[in-house]
């Protein structure tokens, strides 16, 4: 490679070093040092990454997420009782729980929360994962609590009252139509135009009270509220009293099979019981991270060391590779984000010995070719060439494994425990920065640094 581009490389490499660095900078940075006259007493501020786009922001926050072993707080399994449900029902109808669960927990106002299904000896489970949560009993009736699923009409308000008034001041007309009296919502298609369209089939008593509505809101909307949230406000064009209705707008398929799920969601809730709670406290996740990052000093310093005792030179351009990479992946944590649990963290410091492995591998090839009487230039290209084969079906059997943990479609035959996951998706992210690492970062350096002296 020529000088020109390997000098490109480096300041490349040196500029994502950089901007790493400020990355992962801890939000406060306190700085005290006095030696003689020399005296510092300074503090740094870490800001977090936001860009403005004309009247729009992008803000991110630049905190590490912790899982709920690291960061204390609950987790809540439930099993739903689908007895009552056809056969073919049941999928669509614990998906409609899913997403009804987690948008329960976001409105709980729970970040990270983690909500999955789960099958377990013919009984269909729901395990919630509430990180950082204190009242834990508040959370359970939350989640636990019937959907609600609402019609009411519009109203004329009067112009006085229009500037101040919220949506349900606007739709205040009760005419007791609940998810109660809703049989069934589904994706449909507009004969004339095949455009996407939901059709709704109530129930006899709901068909009753869906023809008072439509009748007295004809040319006005009627809206509809799951959970007390606005999620649509379709116009009523005609009477409609056989208890058959289509919502019609601007949907795509995607749009309305999501309108479609809420609605059943509140139509067909799953009864769901509480069987299994387990609090983790915020000491013992604090104590977890403290011996984590220990661990991961500890590893990182005796690979460090290892890799100057039998390299020499080679080992400290590796090593300072090593340092790159610990910045790198910090950064991705908190860039992603990635919510870190303790496997996960052990995922991590079982990838410091991996990102070196490659190292080993091309430095022993190096050897090999020194030893052959190559010069040290063409030794040292060799070695990367040679070895690449080796480092490449290597990771990449590791990598197929951690996705097979990480099960990114979410098949039922695989695993599916956010800690496991956990450990994946750090253990994938280490090897592939490890293979920047220890391919680019460090032949770029060698090349620079020191293939140029042997040159000379």
């Amino acid at each position: 490679m020529k000088l020109s581009r390997t000098k490109k490389l480096f300041w490349l490499i040196l500029g994502i070093t950089l901007l790493t660095a400020v990355i992962d900078m801890p939000k406060v940075l306190p700085l005290k040092f006095r030696l003689g006259p020399l005296k510092i007493d300074h503090t740094l501020y870490r800001p977090d990454f936001a860009i403005n786009l004309g009247s729009t922001q992008i803000k991110k926050s630049l905190d590490l997420k912790y899982g709920l072993d690291l960061a204390g707080g609950a987790q809540l399994v439930f099993e739903a009782d689908t007895s009552k449900l056809k056969p073919g029902d049941i999928p669509d109808a614990l998906n409609s729980l899913k997403d009804n669960i987690e948008r329960r927990v976001n409105l709980f106002g729970v970040s990270e929360a983690s909500v999955q299904l789960s099958h377990e000896n013919n009984s269909n489970r729901l395990i919630v994962e509430l990180p950082g949560v204190a009242n834990v009993n508040d959370a359970i009736a939350l989640i636990g609590q019937t959907a609600k699923l609402d019609f009411k009409g519009e109203v004329n308000l009067p112009k006085e009252a229009t500037a101040s008034a919220t949506i349900y001041d606007l739709f205040a007309k009760d005419y007791g139509l609940t998810g109660g009296n809703l049989v069934k919502a589904a994706v449909t298609y507009d004969p004339n135009t095949s455009q996407p369209e939901v059709s709704l089939e109530f129930n006899a008593d709901g068909a009753k009270k869906f023809a008072t509505a439509t009748k007295d809101m004809l040319g006005k909307r009627i809206a509809i509220f799951l959970d007390d949230q606005l999620i649509s406000y379709p116009t009523v064009n005609s009477e409609i009293p056989d208890g058959k209705a289509v919502i019609q707008g601007n949907f795509d398929v995607k749009t309305a099979k999501a309108l479609a799920a809420q609605l059943n969601a509140g139509a067909l809730p799953v009864p769901i019981k509480m069987i299994q709670q387990t609090q983790v406290g915020a000491t013992l996740g604090k104590d977890s991270i403290t011996k984590g990052v220990t661990a991961g000093l500890v590893g990182l310093t005796i690979v460090a060391v290892f890799m100057v005792a039998n390299y020499g030179i080679l080992g400290l351009i590796a090593d300072l590779g090593l340092l790159i990479y610990g910045l790198i992946t910090l950064a991705l944590y908190k860039l992603i984000p990635v919510t870190l649990t303790f496997p996960g963290i052990v995922g991590f410091i079982l990838s410091i010995g991996m990102a070196v492995d490659g190292n080993i591998l091309i430095f022993e090839r190096f050897k090999e070719e020194i030893h052959r009487g190559r010069p040290w230039i063409q030794a040292m290209e060799l070695g990367f060439t040679r070895a690449w084969n080796s480092i490449r079906d290597a990771n990449g059997c590791t990598i197929i494994t951690g996705l097979i943990l990480f099960n990114p479609f979410n098949w039922s035959f695989l695993n599916s425990s956010g800690l496991v996951r956990g450990f994946a998706i750090t253990l994938i992210l280490g090897i592939l920065i490890g293979l920047f690492t220890s391919i680019v970062v460090t032949r770029t350096f060698l090349r620079l640094f020191i293939a140029n002296r042997k040159a000379q």
